[in-house]
């Protein structure tokens, strides 16, 4: 069995040696930037208690029913969200895949389920960024009455964060004057207008032509909402490339082939890329 240092040194040896390089990522690489990552309803009632005073769970408030039923309520998590990761700086890991994934041949791929926009943040390529489950920085009609999304950036949220309330107007759609929501992919949702991340997806599949056995290094994806980890182990199994999984807890591979580390992601990226920088 190799120990966590066998594995640092062979997680380093297999992104020195790789051509291309695709970071998949879940929301536990967020946790060292101080970011929630929402791990259970305890976790995420206590980043929100005035929903856990109410007994709304994540599946309930992350869902277009509660824009039409108390929009101001949907927007005062959301509102809250967007600016938290708007003044959230992305820790140093970021920089580090950045600059692995800028020295490979091929360069790299981001595919995240998180809406946050760290990696672009962080300086990532938009065009080498696929944001599975949309941004929190794109707004859409809630109907919707077009199938067009827009910057979010004139859009200041102001939040009672004791009531979880939007106290400010509501942001509205320009098309109908209805009230807007995130171009995020929630629970029940089948008005989510997903062309951004189809065109995103897009760019992956013309990239990733032609390449075989990448590194694909997973970072903070749990089981709950599997999405990153499908994808991770399918797009490793199609390209006949390598799986690094860092994870403090789900940290299993589908094969030996693969590497599993049992840490958060800043200690281990930081750890591996002291053996890249020797």
């Amino acid at each position: 069995m190799n120990t966590y240092a066998d594995s640092i040194k062979r997680a380093a040896e297999l992104i020195e040696k790789s051509n291309a390089l695709i970071i998949c990522a879940g929301a536990g690489i967020g946790v060292d930037s101080g970011l929630p990552d929402f791990r259970g309803k305890q976790g995420f009632w206590k980043a929100y208690p005035a929903l856990s005073k109410r007994d709304i769970k994540f599946c309930d408030i992350a869902n277009p029913r509660t824009f039409k039923t108390e929009p101001r309520l949907a927007w005062g998590f959301y509102g809250h969200r967007l600016n938290l990761y708007r003044n959230t700086q992305p820790h140093e890991g970021f920089s580090i895949l950045k600059s692995w994934g800028e020295r490979r041949p091929n360069g790299y791929y981001v595919f995240t389920s998180n809406v946050d926009g760290q990696f672009q943040i962080a300086g990532f390529d938009e065009e080498h960024i696929t944001e599975h489950h949309g941004s929190i920085h794109f707004l859409q009609c809630m109907v919707p009455c077009v199938n067009n999304i827009w910057r979010a950036d004139g859009f200041h949220p102001e939040v009672d964060t004791e009531s979880c309330q939007l106290s400010n107007s509501l942001p509205l759609c320009p098309h109908c004057g209805g009230v807007a929501r995130p171009n995020i992919f929630m629970f029940d949702d089948w008005g989510w207008v997903h062309s951004r991340r189809d065109a995103q997806e897009s760019r992956f599949f013309a990239w990733i032509d032609g390449i075989r056995n990448p590194v694909c290094i997973e970072i903070g994806a749990g089981t709950a909402i599997p999405s990153v980890r499908n994808f991770s182990e399918s797009v490793v199994k199609s390209l006949c490339g390598h799986l690094i999984r860092l994870n403090p807890r789900d940290f299993d591979v589908p094969s030996n082939k693969h590497l599993g580390i049992q840490s958060g992601a800043l200690h281990a990226l930081k750890e591996i890329n002291q053996y890249l920088s020797s």
